[in-house]
């Protein structure tokens, strides 16, 4: 029988902490661009404070609340429902940025497809729990489980949003395979994937440029590969310590985005590799304590639930940095925790309470 255990002081600690490098840099890579469009400074810095606030008081409550609530088809097939009407509902309203992936309500914004994550990993673990022993059955078991994954993962392309589409399906991936799936089955997939990526990737516009900047970014460093020069100048300029916080000079109109898909650029260039290690470091300690609370638990249902929240964090955080480091295409994937985003924060907090709360209940 599973007993309540302290608090995991470890993966609360590393979450609180990456939270807070997090409001630092916002400012930091923010506030000049913010003074700029809207006159203050603190523009940017300040609602991300009330999101992290929000989401840290989310994270406190449903680390108090049993795991063992939401393992219910009322809980598990509502949220779904409700994502599923979110995301294609998104798809008829006005554009930002050129695409359609957020829910604005005056001042506020949300996006659907940051709750999809949560919703997918509740339905699996909910789903697989009782369906190990014929895992390898694709008609009744792999062929129900991947099928939310799918739809979602179209619906979020069609914004578009491939990086998150590839999040949601990495993660749905992991866990299947932890429930016992056959690696033979996940090859099966990447390869019945390949052509509607390649499709994608070199088919579209603007993609392809990316895929194009990514293999010689030099050959339109004014265009397509000005994304990733700027990001690796920035990396390159800060050296091992650093020019010091707030003195990067990349992210003054030369790094896109830098306080959300490039805030880790900014923390090469002011705090240097001894930052961008910590950062690592960081990611290391909250991946270790939830897939050791994954292991140690010796409940199925939440072993998957704590494999699918590990992994969502640590695939972002993986992809996020690997862009900034030129080792892949650039995609519009926050670093968890760290970058600017309400939605993204606030629903990364709250799954970190449902792990702590596993984390609490171990044999």
């Amino acid at each position: 029988m599973a007993k309540r255990v302290s608090v995991d002081r470890w993966l609360f600690g590393a979450t609180i902490l990456l939270v807070l490098l997090g409001l630092v840099m916002v400012f930091s890579a923010s506030a000049v661009m913010a003074k700029d469009r809207y006159g203050s400074p603190y523009t940017f810095v300040l609602r991300q404070i009330g999101w992290a606030c929000a989401g840290v008081l989310a994270m406190v409550a449903l680390m108090r609340v049993d795991y063992r609530r939401y393992k219910h088809p009322a809980v598990v097939f509502t949220l779904l429902g409700v994502t599923m009407v979110l995301l294609v509902a998104v798809l008829f309203l006005d554009r930002s940025h050129n695409t359609h992936r957020w829910i604005r309500f005056g001042p506020f914004s949300f996006q659907p497809s940051e709750l999809a994550k949560p919703a997918l990993i509740l339905f699996l673990a909910y789903f697989l729990e009782t369906r190990t022993k014929s895992i390898a059955d694709w008609k009744h078991t792999l062929l129900p489980a991947v099928l939310p994954s799918l739809i979602f993962s179209l619906l979020i392309v069609k914004q578009p949003d491939l990086g998150t589409a590839l999040v949601c399906m990495a993660m749905t991936a992991s866990v299947l395979f932890v429930a016992g799936m056959e690696i033979k089955y996940l090859g099966y997939g990447i390869l019945a994937s390949l052509p509607f990526l390649y499709y994608l990737l070199f088919h579209v516009g603007f993609r392809r440029q990316r895929m194009l900047a990514f293999v010689n970014p030099w050959a339109d460093p004014q265009g397509a590969g000005f994304h990733m020069i700027q990001s690796l100048i920035a990396v390159g300029t800060g050296g091992i310590t650093g020019l010091g916080l707030m003195e990067g000079k990349q992210k003054l109109f030369y790094l896109p985005e830098p306080h959300t898909d490039f805030i880790f650029a900014v923390i090469a260039e002011e705090l240097g590799l001894i930052g961008t290690v910590a950062v690592v470091a960081l990611f290391a300690a909250f991946c270790y304590r939830g897939m050791r609370a994954a292991i140690r638990t010796s409940d199925l249902y939440a072993r998957l639930l704590a494999v699918g929240i590990t992994g969502t964090v640590a695939i972002q955080a993986f992809f996020n940095i690997s862009v900034v480091l030129g080792l892949l295409p650039t995609k519009g994937i926050p670093m968890p925790f760290i970058s600017y985003g309400g939605s993204s924060l606030f629903i990364t907090l709250a799954c970190v309470g449902v792990l702590l709360n596993i984390s609490q209940q171990i044999d």
